[in-house]
């Protein structure tokens, strides 16, 4: 019987460090071959220094694509991003600033197109989290930071983004298990992950004519460094789902590269779950 995995409290909490984090969360796994999916590509990612956007970042890159990444600080989970795709012998651009401000959702789209020339894979991925177990304990400046954070740039960068959009592109958007089950402790953040699953259907709608696929992907319990920012007790993470354990950013990853490629060029407006088996509407 496989070892049940275990998560030690951390020494030190940052939204980044994934090196810090014990584990060190799965990236990509060893036998995950490429195979061109994404040849001559360019995908744009919002949290891609670390995570599931990291994870993301390093696929995509293996399947042929070239990468912009957007993020606000971590200038060393960025930089080791970077030079984990160009090691997959692709391009790797690092544009760092802040999602909330839409003048700097329009020029970051317009620094990635102006380096590789196209734009075909947007990935609306960044957000934070701040629990809280009662209600009176959310403070407006929180949900405002939330709110502004998670589901504001989605439009901002998506909006800046179709001009250069073409036939066949693709837009993947990261939502949340709690967004279709709540969460008691996640209140704010969960309201803003059930706003991109409605954005998401309804470009889904808007975009079609143009052939242009709007999906998303709604991770469960993934081992991140968001999770080791946001939460005291991590022992347990993971482990009230049928898998009895946490996820890796490998386990989602390849979920994006699906919804990137030609392989679901008649799916849009859609969901997968990623979550241990925990069964969810929608």
């Amino acid at each position: 019987m496989k070892k049940k995995q275990t998560f030690p409290e951390q020494k030190q909490k940052l939204p980044g460090n994934e090196h810090m984090m014990n584990p060190e969360p799965e990236i990509i796994r060893e036998n995950y071959i490429g195979s061109g999916k994404l040849k001559g590509k360019t995908a744009f990612i919002t949290g891609g220094d670390s995570g599931i956007g990291r994870s993301v970042a390093v696929h995509f890159a293996r399947e042929g694509a070239n990468i912009a990444i957007v993020y606000l600080k971590e200038n060393k989970d960025a930089l080791d991003t970077k030079v984990m795709v160009e090691k997959e012998g692709q391009q790797c651009l690092l544009i760092s600033g802040d999602l909330k401000d839409e003048k700097f959702c329009q020029t970051a789209i317009k620094k990635c197109h102006s380096t590789f020339k196209n734009i075909n894979i947007i990935v609306n991925n960044a957000a934070v989290q701040f629990p809280k177990n009662e209600l009176e304990k959310i403070t407006a400046s929180q949900l405002q930071k939330t709110f502004e954070t998670n589901i504001y740039p989605y439009f901002y960068i998506t909006k800046a983004a179709l001009p250069y959009l073409e036939k066949g592109d693709s837009i993947i958007n990261t939502t949340s298990v709690t967004a279709f089950r709540g969460s008691e402790h996640l209140a704010d953040y969960a309201s803003t992950k059930g706003a991109i699953v409605s954005f998401t259907r309804s470009l889904s709608t808007m975009l079609a004519k143009k052939q242009i696929r709007v999906n998303g992907v709604a991770p469960g319990p993934i081992w991140t460094p968001l999770i080791v920012a946001s939460f005291e007790k991590l022992s347990d993470f993971g482990k009230d789902n049928p898998m009895e354990r946490a996820g890796q950013p490998s386990e989602v990853g390849p979920a994006y590269v699906f919804l990137a490629c030609e392989d679901s060029s008649y799916i849009t407006g859609q969901f997968i779950h990623i979550n241990g088996g925990e069964l969810v509407g929608g």
